[in-house]
Parts: C-alpha cells; structure tokens; sequence
C-alpha cells in the first residue's frame, strides 16, 4: 500500500474529470453490473498510468457520447475493492493500469497495461471513444 498523500493528485485527477472512486467492494458490486455503460479505470502510481491511462480516460470522456457511469479503483491502495473489479474484468489477467467498458454488468471492451505503455494517450483516447461509439 502507498502513503495516501502520495495517490491523492493522482486519484484527483480522475475525480476532477467525473469518475466516481470505488473503495469497498460493496460500491464495486452496486457499480459495475449497473444497468447502462459504466466505464472503469484501475489506476496507478505507475509512469504509464500519469503519462498514458489517466490522459487518455480524462480525453475520451470528453467525448460525445460517454457511459452512464465513470468509476475508479486504485491499485495498491483499497485491495478487495481492486480484486473485485478484476473479477468483473475475468478472463482478463489482473493488469494496472487498465480501462474496462461494461454494458450492462457485461465486460464489452478491455484496454491491459501492456496495451498502455508506449502508446501515446490520444491514441488510447481514441481506442476508447470508438468503444464508446459503439456501446454507448
């Protein structure tokens, strides 16, 4: 686990751009399997998640079309609520960071780390939107 004072720019920074944190695993099971979109980032303290994921998140919801819901787990941070969201993300390996699009309860689209790194945000951004265009 990370000191909280070190997370807390980084998990501000989805925050600020409308994603709602999900610390228990009692907000993660009344979150995902919601009816509608619900878009789900596993951030990170990791230099991909502040260069690439959390950019690219912040870029495709600024999109026209966007998902019901906007949600954040942190990883290594609130630990069952994480692992539980990676259930929803099976057969996904666990990965952080990562951005998954469900469409009601069912996992539609899945961006893993390695599918993060080296890739510019807008590039990611614009992965995300189409899932977005077409799911939303």
């Amino acid at each position: 686990m990370y000191p909280e004072y070190l997370v807390a720019p980084m998990r501000q920074e989805l925050v600020d751009a409308g994603f709602q944190e999900l610390k228990t695993v009692e907000e993660v099971d009344t979150a995902i399997p919601a009816e509608g979109t619900v878009f789900v980032v596993v951030n990170s303290v990791c230099g991909c998640a502040a260069a690439n994921a959390r950019p690219a998140a912040r870029f495709a919801v600024e999109n026209g079309k966007k998902p019901t819901k906007l949600v954040t787990v942190f990883a290594g941070m609130e630990k069952d609520a994480v692992d539980k969201a990676r259930d929803y993300m099976l057969p996904y390996p666990p990965s952080s960071p990562a951005m998954a699009l469900f469409k009601d309860g069912k996992l539609v689209h899945m961006i893993e780390r390695h599918m993060i790194e080296g890739r510019p945000a807008q590039m990611i951004a614009d992965n995300l939107i189409a899932a977005f265009d077409e799911y939303c």
